[in-house]
Order: C-alpha cells, then sequence, then structure tokens
C-alpha cells in the first residue's frame, strides 16, 4: 500500500512549492497533527502469532497514514461546507479522457458557474495548462513518487486557488484505479470516469473505487462502433459493486451525452445553494 510505495516521501509539490511549507497556508493542518489517538490506532508494537514484525510494522503506518489522512480531510469538509464550496474528486485510471471531460465542461459550463480545479500529476503541468486555456483557475499539484492526492494536498491547493463562495472546485486525481480511492479529501461527490476502451470488468476488478464512487461516467462512447465493449455488462457490474451508482454514458470528444452531466452538475450546485442559504 502507499506506506510503502513512496507516497509519502514529501516530493509533492503546489505550483511548483513544497506542500506544508511555512508560507502561512493551511495554519490549522500544522496543528495537532497527532490524529492517530484521535482515530483509535493502536501504537502497540508488538505483532500476532504468524505475522513478521515487518509486516506489523508496515500495516501500523498504514493505519496511521489513513487515520492522519481522515482526520484531515474532516477539517477540510468542514471548510468546504462553512466557505460553501463543491468539491468532486475526479478519478480514473490514465488514459480515461478526465482531463478532455474536464476541458469541455469548464468550456460548456458558462460564467453562471465559478469553477476552479486542483489538477494532480506525479510529473509535468501539461493537463494544467490544457484546463487553464478555458480560461478558469487551476493550480498544479505534483506528488512527485505519489500515487494519489491526499487531503493535506488538496487543502494547500485550494487555499491557493482563493475560489469564490458557493463555487465549483474540481479536483483531477492522479490516475490510478487503486490508491486514490483510499484516500478521501473532505469532498462531496467522488466521479469516477471509465472508457469503452478499458473494460467491462473493471468495477469488480477495483470494487473499491466503484464502491466510493456517486457517479460513474463512461467516456468514449463514440468509439463503440470500433469496440467489443458491452455497455449493459460494464453497468451492471458497476451497479453489483455499487447499488447506488449512477452511471451515465458520454463522449467528451464529441459532446454525446455531457447535457445528462451538465444536469447533474447544475443539481448539486443548487443543493450548495440551498445549504448555504439554510
Amino acid at each position: 500500500m502507499c506506506a510503502t510505495c513512496g507516497c509519502s516521501d514529501g516530493s509533492a509539490r503546489v505550483d511548483g512549492r513544497a506542500v506544508g511549507a511555512a508560507d502561512g497556508i493551511v495554519p490549522e493542518h500544522r496543528q495537532g497533527l497527532e490524529i492517530e489517538h484521535e482515530n483509535g490506532v493502536d501504537h502497540d508494537h508488538g505483532h500476532g502469532h504468524g505475522q513478521s514484525t515487518s509486516d506489523s510494522s508496515a500495516l501500523l503506518l498504514e493505519q496511521r497514514v489513513l487515520a492522519k489522512n481522515d482526520g484531515l480531510a474532516r477539517r477540510n469538509s468542514a471548510w468546504f461546507d462553512d466557505a460553501g464550496l463543491l468539491v468532486l474528486n475526479v478519478m480514473s485510471s490514465p488514459g480515461s479522457g478526465k482531463t478532455t471531460l474536464l476541458a469541455r465542461t469548464l468550456t460548456e459550463l458558462g460564467p453562471k458557474i465559478a469553477v476552479s480545479v486542483v489538477e494532480g500529476d506525479q510529473e509535468s503541468d501539461f493537463d494544467a495548462d490544457r484546463l487553464r486555456a478555458t480560461g478558469r483557475d487551476v493550480v498544479q499539484i505534483n506528488t512527485g513518487a505519489g500515487c494519489h492526492l491526499d487531503a493535506e494536498m488538496v487543502a494547500d491547493g485550494i487555499r491557493t486557488l482563493r475560489p469564490e463562495p458557493r463555487s465549483v472546485i474540481f479536483v483531477e486525481n492522479v490516475g490510478n484505479l487503486v490508491c486514490p480511492a483510499l484516500f478521501e479529501l473532505g469532498e462531496q461527490h467522488r466521479i469516477v470516469v471509465a472508457s469503452t476502451t478499458e473494460g467491462e470488468d473493471k468495477p469488480l476488478k477495483y470494487p473499491h473505487m466503484f464502491r466510493a464512487a456517486n457517479m460513474v461516467l463512461l467516456n468514449k462512447i463514440d468509439l463503440l462502433p470500433h469496440l467489443r465493449f458491452d455497455v449493459d455488462r460494464f453497468v451492471r457490474n458497476a451497479q453489483l459493486a455499487n447499488p447506488a451508482v449512477r452511471v451515465l454514458r458520454v463522449s467528451a470528444d464529441t459532446g454525446q451525452g455531457m447535457r445528462a452531466w451538465y444536469d447533474w452538475l447544475s443539481e448539486r450546485v443548487d443543493e450548495l445553494a440551498a445549504n448555504t442559504l439554510s
């Protein structure tokens, strides 16, 4: 898991600045970070029968990493609610077309909805530049060796953006169907972008990702005439992993099906406005 894959090597950067640098950003995240105790994580370094000390230590470290992140995610969630921010965690495997989908979404949502983006990649700012070309504010997070964004990175990124109240923030997570599902960011909704160029079995191979999703966007449906992809089977598999999940069929390239996606977003924005006023 992420305790051993390099994700916590301290190499993450927000617009080139190290996450957690002493620059006045997210000061409350510097205080009381011993959240493991708050979450009931056992700090005993013993191990059970048949389990090596190294395995036990790795598991304990994983628990601590997740517990700390969950505590920061709860703080983020309260902050987003207080500030009237709608934060959407967009996840997928590499090559699903989520950046193309976001670029089209940012362009077509129009000026009535304030939108900005936290863009996550291990290296480069190619996708951030593509999204900035739409005229929206974008902050780049490079995770270095890390395979996902976490709650502290996203908090730093959103504070850098300084979004307006009652605005939408898309968090484009690192392309990966495993670790991003484990790390909550404080977001209100999780969007999984899948594509017809992958396989109908992805929801069953990566069930945690699909269980965590509020919405699945099946992208690249314009390619269906050229592929052996059973859409109905994919939908059934997604609903086996998560009976409550909604699946929309879209093409970010041609625009097919995107209206239903925009309608869903508008409903979430209306809910945000109602909750903010109440």
